[in-house]
């Protein structure tokens, strides 16, 4: 029998806060020596974007163990994600709050199963906001993963670098209906 896979939905921190660090630094192995993926870095933004409106997490547990996460937040019209874009987004994503979807990933072996799909509607599932936004490096799995948000309904609307240690993201939109 294949073991089940549990979804739980954070609306704070603090009881999601172990598991979502050992969930990103098991996803993020080959890349916590980048200044931008250090493990401390996501500890520092996951405290920060935990603080901010509408913050919510889910996790996937197997047998009790987190295999995999997502977390996102309410963005306004005036929020730094919009203002770091290029070219700046039209007004049909800007001109009311959309949900922000920061971060989201699967340890190695569920990979491909489907399971970072069921993570990602689940968080969208109660959502009010009419648009969801992401940012996704566009070399990530050799473009694999810029391409398996293509197929969740994601259009790419520009481009943005968060961070003087972060490569350029593309970023990309969809309706969360």
């Amino acid at each position: 029998m294949t073991p089940t896979v549990d979804l739980c939905t954070f609306y704070s921190l603090e009881p999601a806060r172990q598991a979502l660090l050992g969930v990103y630094a098991d996803v993020r192995a080959d890349l916590l020596h980048l200044p931008n993926y250090a493990v401390s870095g996501f500890a520092e933004r996951l405290e920060r974007h935990s603080e901010e409106p509408g913050w919510v997490a889910v996790l996937a547990y197997e047998q009790g163990a987190p295999i995999g996460y997502a977390y996102a937040n309410t963005i306004a019209s005036e929020d730094r994600w919009w203002k770091r874009v290029t070219p700046a987004p039209s007004a049909e994503y800007t001109d009311r709050q959309a949900l922000a979807l920061k971060e989201i990933g699967v340890r190695t072996p569920w990979r491909g199963t489907g399971l970072a799909r069921r993570i990602h509607d689940a968080l969208l599932a109660d959502r009010t906001e009419p648009y969801v936004s992401l940012m996704v490096n566009p070399l990530a799995g050799s473009g694999k993963v810029h391409h398996l948000y293509e197929t969740w309904g994601y259009e790419d609307i520009g481009q943005s670098q968060p961070s003087p240690a972060s490569p350029v993201l593309t970023v990309m939109a969809r309706s969360i209906r």
